[in-house]
């Protein structure tokens, strides 16, 4: 079958690779749409992160070359012994966070902040940007009456904005910030509205991405490269907001967002990070603000589901473009990177 391998830093290839063999446990899945994500474009310019090379991971015992793609929806074709979860037919999304299931954290039931932490499509172990992919019945939840195939690939990155959400101290009628307004930022803004935020401002230099967070919900977009960005919402805001997420992964934001939220106001971190940041303590000790961070999700596929079937997280809103696998690298990582109009590119993987 035709897939997608990382083999090391701006070097993705399509290849044809083995189709995978349904063993006991396992569910066996036809993929339709694949979503690149702001993980994959991390790994494909400026990686490894999360794809192992030197040592095969500790869950999926693979190391590169391994399928992307973690984003993604499709249907049953097999399963192995002892599923019941689901059928073949269904119509499936996939929770792709490999967890040792033994750690500290994992018996705790916070498996998404494993000591092992990997994902399916970036650890090893197969990736949705392939025709078929194999994963653990666990893994699997069915898909709802009502959704489509590309609805079910921005299920993954919609739980990661939802969880981003729910950690956070919002609550109804807070003020919160948003910086960065790529895919994730602008699924944060739909979670935020969904949490009842009363006022939601959006940082963003992309005008098709301001345009896109006026239209999900953001009060106001602020364009830092034309305004100071945290005196526009401090002003806005009387002092600052309650809550700011930070969603860029640029060393400097992270900084004005900590600065942009009042006393004892919250930072949530949500972006990867290529580089280190530089901050000043004493703006969050002497304020007694907090700043933490969040990664990936947990127990929250079904809930992002059902938001969707309430109108939320739409992909006629927020896919901007489908592709076919063959042109993965050019028309997709490559446009990702040179096109900051485009905000959730999906590919069929056939």
């Amino acid at each position: 079958m035709k897939a997608a391998r990382w083999h090391a830093q701006k070097d993705i290839r399509i290849e044809s690779i083995e189709e995978p063999k349904i063993e006991p446990g396992k569910v066996k899945i036809k993929v339709e749409w694949t979503g690149i994500c702001g993980s994959d474009l991390h790994e494909y310019a400026a990686g490894p992160i999360f794809v192992p090379v030197e040592e095969p991971h500790y869950v999926s015992k693979d190391k590169a070359p391994i399928v992307m793609g973690h984003e993604f929806s499709g249907y049953v074709t097999e399963i192995g012994e002892g599923v019941t979860k689901v059928k073949v037919g269904d119509p499936v999304v996939v929770e792709p966070i490999l967890s040792c299931g033994t750690c500290a954290a994992c018996q705790k039931g916070k498996y998404n902040i494993c000591e092992h932490l990997g994902f399916h499509g970036l650890s090893g172990g197969g990736g949705g940007f392939a025709e078929y992919t194999m994963v653990d019945e666990h893994m699997v939840h069915k898909m709802p009456e009502g959704l489509s195939f590309e609805q079910g690939a921005l299920v993954e990155p919609a739980a990661v904005a939802l969880h981003a959400v729910r950690l956070s101290k919002v609550k109804a009628g807070d003020k919160a910030a948003v910086f960065g307004a790529g895919p994730i930022g602008l699924l944060v803004i739909e979670a935020l509205r969904a949490a009842g935020a009363a006022e939601i401002y959006a940082v963003e230099l992309s005008p098709e991405r301001a345009a896109k967070a006026k239209e999900l919900g953001a009060k106001e977009v602020i364009n830092p490269a034309d305004i100071d960005a945290v005196e526009r919402i401090r002003q806005l805001t009387d002092g600052g907001v309650d809550v700011a997420f930070e969603v860029t992964g640029v060393p400097v934001v992270l900084q004005q967002c900590i600065d942009s939220t009042t006393f004892e106001g919250e930072t949530v971190i949500v972006s990867i990070w290529e580089t280190e940041a530089n901050i000043q303590p004493n703006n969050i000790v002497l304020s007694e603000r907090t700043v933490k961070g969040i990664i990936a999700y947990r127990d929250i596929f079904p809930a992002v589901m059902e938001l969707m079937n309430q109108g939320y997280f739409s992909a006629d809103k927020l896919v901007t473009k489908k592709i076919e696998l063959d042109d993965i690298v050019s028309e997709g990582f490559e446009a990702l990177v040179k096109e900051k109009n485009q905000i959730k590119i999906l590919v069929k993987p056939e």
